[in-house]
C-alpha cells in the first residue's frame, strides 16, 4: 500500500485543526495508509516573501527529512506545497530537489491528478450554492485551473473534485482575482488587502452563494474577517471540509 505524508501547514496546524483532520480522513476513505510525520516544522513561505532565502535552508532540510521517504506529500495548501515544488529548487541540493518536487501535492491536485475524479470515494451531500474562490498560487503556479486572463481551453481540477459532491451547485467567480492576503501583504498594506478581499466578496455576493470555498485557508480566513466585519452572510470554508462532509 502507498503511504502518504500529511504536511499540515503552520496555520492550519494553529487556527483551522479540523482542516487538517477533514484532509486525514478524505486521503484514508480513498484507501491510502496516511501518517503525520511529528515535530514537523514551516515551509518558509513567510520568510521567502520577505526576501529571507538563508533563513529558510536549515527548514528545507528539515522538511525533506521529515517526507522525503513517503510515496506522496499531501497539504491542504496551494501556497505552501507551491513553495516546496517551485522554491526549494535553488535551496535544496540537486539530488534532494529532485527526489521531493514529484511527491508534494495540495489535495484537489492529488485527488484529480493520482487518485482521478472517477475513482474518488466521496459520500458528502450538500444541496447548497458554493462560489470557489481560486487562490493565486493553486490557479497560477499549480496550474489547478485555467485562469481566466490566458487564452486557452477552460479546465479546474478543483470543480471536478467538488463535482463528486452530491446535490452542490458549483459557482466560479466572474473573475480571477487576489484576495489581497498575500501573505505579509495584508500586514504592509492593510488597506489595499482589505479593498481587494472585499472585491472578491462582493464578487461571490453577486452569483447569489451561500459558501465560498477554495484550497489555501489563509485566503479563506482573510475573506471571512472583511465579511464578518461588513456583516455579510456567507460561509468560508475549506475543500477539505466540503469533501468529507464536516459542514
Amino acid at each position: 500500500m502507498q503511504k502518504i505524508a500529511l504536511f499540515v501547514p503552520c496555520y492550519i496546524n494553529n487556527l483551522y485543526p479540523q482542516v487538517a483532520l477533514s484532509t486525514l480522513e478524505v486521503l484514508q476513505k480513498q484507501g491510502f495508509e496516511v501518517e503525520y510525520p511529528p515535530n514537523q516544522s514551516c515551509c518558509g513561505q513567510p520568510f521567502l516573501n520577505n526576501g529571507l532565502r538563508d533563513e529558510v535552508v536549515s527548514l528545507s532540510e528539515k522538511f525533506y527529512a521529515k517526507f522525503a521517504s513517503y510515496d506522496y506529500i499531501v497539504a491542504p495548501s496551494s501556497s505552501c506545497i507551491a513553495t516546496i515544488r517551485y522554491s526549494y529548487k535553488d535551496i535544496l541540493p540537486k539530488e534532494k530537489y529532485n527526489i521531493l518536487k514529484p511527491k508534494v501535492y495540495e489535495l484537489c491536485e492529488f485527488l484529480h491528478d493520482v487518485v482521478g475524479v472517477d475513482n474518488l470515494q466521496i459520500d458528502s451531500k450538500l444541496s447548497k450554492s458554493v462560489g470557489l474562490h481560486n487562490s493565486c498560487h493553486g490557479l497560477r503556479e499549480l496550474k489547478l485551473a485555467s485562469a481566466s486572463e490566458l487564452n486557452i481551453p477552460h479546465y479546474n481540477k478543483i470543480k471536478a473534485v467538488l463535482s463528486k459532491i452530491d446535490g452542490i451547485d458549483i459557482v466560479e467567480a466572474n473573475r480571477d482575482e487576489c484576495c489581497g492576503f498575500g501573505g505579509t501583504f495584508a500586514v504592509s498594506e492593510p488597506d489595499i488587502s482589505v479593498m481587494m478581499g472585499r472585491d472578491r466578496i462582493n464578487d461571490h455576493k453577486s452569483n447569489g452563494v451561500d459558501i465560498v470555498c477554495g484550497v489555501d485557508m489563509s485566503c479563506l480566513m482573510h475573506m471571512d474577517a472583511i465579511a464578518k466585519k461588513d456583516g455579510t452572510d456567507i460561509r468560508f470554508v475549506h475543500i477539505a471540509q466540503l469533501l468529507n462532509g464536516d459542514i
